[in-house]
Order: structure tokens, then sequence, then C-alpha cells
């Protein structure tokens, strides 16, 4: 399950990711508040519908966005609280929250760690072999983080380890190295990654 916390628009998606990459659509949506509404009322909310997708799915993993300290202090607290409510969910049921950063993201998906929404978009859509691509735009990241961890951290029983040199954001769970022999297209990914960092 894929995650881009927000407290107005929260994306959220389920992907299907076997052993040799192939992702598969499952779902996406947004859990949406208004800015009007108390607080509290707007986390309950997020929980809420991620509990709902959590029991409805039953996912082996949860990857969400990390948060930015240098974006503006009010986007960051609501991205916080909303980032909150989603790993709670998570963690009642014991599943295992990992976190990655937009530049991972684009860079997974994209090859480019600068690629900007528009081209994140239209290779999730080519990646899932959707007819459109999916809008609004924090629903496109959400897969987009889906398959970043899919393809990074492998998911669960894959046997593909793209983050063995990462280093990760405080609390997350890096992914053990698995001795699995990359593909070319993981070399490729690796090549782009890193050029991203430089």
């Amino acid at each position: 399950m894929g995650v881009d916390p927000g407290l107005t628009r929260c994306g959220l998606s389920m992907i299907d990711m076997t052993a040799t990459r192939k992702a598969s659509f499952i779902n996406v949506g947004i859990a949406g508040t208004a800015a009007a509404e108390p607080l509290d009322e707007r986390i309950l909310r997020i929980f809420t519908v991620t509990q709902t997708w959590l029991d409805t799915y039953q996912p082996d993993a949860l990857a969400i966005e990390r948060i930015f300290a240098q974006e503006q202090v009010n986007t960051v607290i609501g991205t916080a609280h909303a980032s909150g409510a989603v790993i709670s969910a998570a963690a009642v049921r014991g599943i295992p929250v990992f976190f990655h950063t937009p530049s991972e993201v684009k860079a997974a998906v994209t090859g480019s760690g600068r690629a900007d929404k528009a081209s994140v978009g239209r290779m999730v859509t080519k990646i899932l072999g959707l007819e459109k691509i999916p809008k609004p735009a924090d629903a496109a990241d959400a897969l987009a983080i889906a398959i970043c961890h899919g393809w990074r951290g492998g998911g669960i029983g894959s046997g593909i380890n793209m983050s063995a040199n990462t280093q990760t954001h405080q609390g997350s769970r890096p992914v053990r190295a698995q001795h699995a022999k990359l593909t070319p297209a993981q070399r490729i990914w690796l090549e782009a990654e890193a050029k991203t960092r430089r």
C-alpha cells in the first residue's frame, strides 16, 4: 500500500508486485478533509479511511512519503498529522511501515529524482497499464510510492532489494539485503538513481 500523506488530500493506493517487478493496479483513492473542519475530526477521518483500506486489502507493507522540513511550516504540520494517522492505523495491525523520499520515488518511476508531477503521473499510468493518469496528483503520487517500495524495497518475499545502501528516515525499517542477482532493468534503475544524488 502506498500513501501520499496530506491533511486536505491524503492519497491512498494499493498495488500487487510480483517477484519479477511486475506491478498491477488494485485501487487508488483520496481521503479528503476540509480546512474548516476541526483538526481532530480531520485526523480521525484519515485514520478511519486508512483502517478501512488496511482491513479490506490486508497489505504486506505500507509505504509512505517521508516528510521534509524545508517545506512551509503549516504544510509540514498538516502532513505530519496525516502521516501519524496513517502510521498508527498500520501499527495497530502490525503492518510494517517504510518511508521513501520524494526524490527516491521520482527516480524509481521515471529514472530522474527531479521529475515533475506530470512525468510521474505519466510513468505511473504506463507502468500500471492504466487508460488515463490518476487524478488528482495525490492519487498518482500514492501509486508512485507503492511502485517505488515494490521495486526499491522489494515487498515481502520478492527477493528484490533496491535499498541495501540507502539511508532511511528515522524510525523506518531498512530492508535486509537479499542475495538476488540484479536484472538489467534493476542495474539501469540504480545507475539512474545514483545520478540524481550527485
